[in-house]
């Protein structure tokens, strides 16, 4: 079983709005993405919100995902969102996989790439690239979780344990810079491939 943990707690400043709300071709960023998640071959999707989690649940209400509110959003980083969402997979995974919600214009054929690396050859991390660059999503194995569990904004969240196991990480080349683009300001929507 893979989980897929979505990352949309943030403050969205740099964008200047709530960025999750922002609509993308008719539907909000999250939405989009969530959708796009559930589309893949993951097993469960889990949200992870925080600013303004009313409206962020509003728009993915009827969608069949776990929602998970980090009440340290405005002050924990994104490494907070991160522990939120590991704490609140099932015990029975397999691997977790970390996407934040606002790298919007990834396909599900990404994930299922990258799904299939892990399911295929079940190396510790696998990371969807493009040219070499890695981006997201990103997958771990079970077997990382208490160290996931341990990070923090202070010892580089995320990228400490990706760092710490360089040599057991995979990286599948998407064929779309789209997984390296993360909307923070809107300038960024225009850079899509």
């Amino acid at each position: 079983m893979i989980s897929l943990v979505v990352l949309a707690a943030g403050l969205s400043t740099r964008f200047g709005e709530n960025k999750m709300l922002y609509p993308i071709e008719g539907e909000p960023m999250v939405r989009r993405v969530v959708k796009t998640a559930l589309s893949s071959s993951v097993d469960e999707v889990i949200v992870v919100v925080g600013f303004e989690a009313e409206k962020v649940k509003a728009v993915l209400a009827d969608l069949d995902c776990r929602l998970v509110e980090n009440p340290n959003y405005a002050t924990g980083g994104q490494s907070s969102s991160v522990r939120c969402g590991v704490k609140a997979i099932k015990e029975c995974v397999d691997a977790v996989m970390v996407l934040p919600a606002d790298v919007a214009f990834i396909g599900s054929e990404v994930i299922d790439e990258v799904v299939e690396k892990y399911r295929r050859e079940k190396p510790k991390i696998v990371v969807a690239s493009y040219s070499g660059k890695p981006g997201h999503p990103i997958l771990f194995d079970r077997s990382l979780i208490p160290e996931i569990l341990a990070i923090d904004e202070e010892g580089c969240g995320l990228k400490a344990v990706v760092n710490k196991h360089r040599a057991e990480v995979v990286h599948v080349e998407a064929g779309t810079p789209n997984v390296l683009l993360d909307i923070d300001k809107k300038s960024d929507l225009n850079r899509r491939a």
